[in-house]
């Protein structure tokens, strides 16, 4: 079955709220670190909006209808996001990191299956790729952060 844009805005949509919610909780487990959990948390709030308002304002029916991802599985880019109660925190940053390796592997993919597309829609798969690997690296910073 062809992967259409839409479907892939919807599933980017579902992948930010599901990510914005994982640091939502990552904020409440873990207070000392709760700034820079909710600020991720807007940052996914934010990409979903940036994409999705991009393709509103872009997409038109002729492109809806004649575009597809080829070779797009959305199946292999699903990923399952939540924080477990009786884990370490190295142990969840080593899940919100996976996350984000994750996330960033399917940006990629739907940026290079988008390259027909008028600019601006891989340009918002971009920045959102961008804001995902920055967060990586600074999530691998924490983990030389001792809670207390």
């Amino acid at each position: 079955m062809a992967v259409t844009t839409s479907d892939v805005i919807g599933f980017i949509e579902r992948l930010e709220d599901d990510s914005s919610k994982l640091y939502y909780e990552m904020a409440e487990k873990y207070p000392c670190q709760k700034d820079i959990f909710l600020k991720y948390a807007e940052e996914c709030e934010k990409s979903k909006i940036l994409v999705t308002r991009t393709y509103q304002e872009t997409i038109t029916d002729a492109l809806e209808a004649c575009f597809s991802f080829k070779g797009l599985e959305l199946e292999e880019h699903k990923i399952e996001i939540y924080v477990p109660k009786k884990t370490s925190f190295a142990e969840d940053l080593k899940r919100a990191i996976g996350m984000e390796e994750k996330a960033i592997k399917f940006y990629e993919e739907v940026i290079e299956c988008s390259r027909g597309l008028l600019a601006t829609i891989p340009n918002a798969f971009k920045k959102a790729a961008k804001i995902r690997s920055r967060r990586t690296l600074e999530l691998e910073k924490l983990k030389n952060t001792s809670i207390i």
